[in-house]
């Protein structure tokens, strides 16, 4: 497995070894022992997968304080583009974000340490996404950033009149009235 820096300090693209052969295809999702060689120790105590259309934008999401959340993201079906909101008192990138293209033929993953606001948008028909946690989710510590916050500026790839979101994602605070949690 590759490990691909990126310009937020933590955050790496994960480009796995893929095998493939008339039956198909192998490849390694998680390897502890690559993790540590690379001076990341995570331990993943929860994996999570949702199924979404077109157009649908999760997110920004993350959970707050001791809850907190590691998490490595990847597609197993379609296309989404991937982003991370660094939200990490005292970092030089605070308030930057790193967005990639994650699906189930480029077979790349996302790290994302704690301390990020995550969201992905679908931009295939359907997309089957998966991610491992760090820590186990508690309702009563999320929290979250408005998509379409004019400060980060992010481009979803998609046409934002087309977006649709959940009632929750829209009511989310702009990050100018995000108030530090880790």
């Amino acid at each position: 497995m590759e490990f691909i820096k990126t310009e937020i300090d933590g955050v790496y693209i994960l480009e796995p070894r893929v095998f493939e052969d008339a039956r198909g295809y192998f490849f390694e999702i998680h390897n502890q022992n690559e993790f540590a060689a690379h001076g990341l120790d995570y331990h993943f105590v929860q994996d999570n997968q949702s199924r979404s259309s077109y157009g649908i934008i999760r997110g920004l999401h993350f959970q707050k304080g001791e809850f907190s959340q590691a998490k490595l993201v990847r597609v197993i079906e379609g296309t989404v583009l991937d982003v991370g909101v660094d939200l990490r008192p005292g970092s030089k990138t605070f308030g930057k974000y790193v967005a990639v293209e994650l699906s189930g033929e480029n077979k790349r993953q996302l790290l994302l340490p704690r301390g990020f606001a995550h969201g992905f948008s679908v931009l295939s028909k359907t997309a089957v996404f998966s991610y491992k946690c760090d820590n186990f989710y508690n309702p009563a510590s999320e929290g979250g950033i408005r998509f379409d916050d004019p400060d980060l500026d992010i481009d979803w790839k998609i046409n934002l009149k087309d977006a649709t979101l959940s009632d929750k994602d829209l009511k989310l605070p702009f990050f100018k009235e995000y108030e530090p949690c880790f």
